[in-house]
């Protein structure tokens, strides 16, 4: 039967995988912003485990809103990518510190 430590080290791996893109990978955007939505998909199922764990729904309803910020933060990531490539060119994280000042 699966219990409560599969999900944990199911969403401690996705955790893992995601800190590794984002702290060796800097060079690609797009996968700077994938890897902070796994990140943000293995803290839904720690919310979702824990619920089912407890017997209540709050950790299911609050898995919703996370899922709902995530895809605004992927819309609006992209949207600015698609617009700071028709501007310059190029999407490569070095261009993107130019910006600053």
């Amino acid at each position: 039967m699966i219990g409560l430590e599969h999900y944990l080290t199911v969403a401690a791996a996705l955790f893992v995988i995601g800190i590794f893109g984002l702290f060796l990978n800097r060079k690609n955007v797009i996968i700077l912003l994938m890897s902070v939505e796994i990140i943000l998909l293995s803290v839904n199922i720690n919310l979702v485990a824990f619920s089912w764990y407890h017997g209540d729904l709050v950790g299911q309803v609050f898995t919703l809103f996370v899922l709902t910020v995530a895809a605004a933060e992927a819309a609006i990531g992209l949207a600015i990518l698609v617009v700071f490539f028709r501007n310059r060119g190029t999407i490569a994280v070095e261009d993107v510190n130019m910006m600053r000042g």
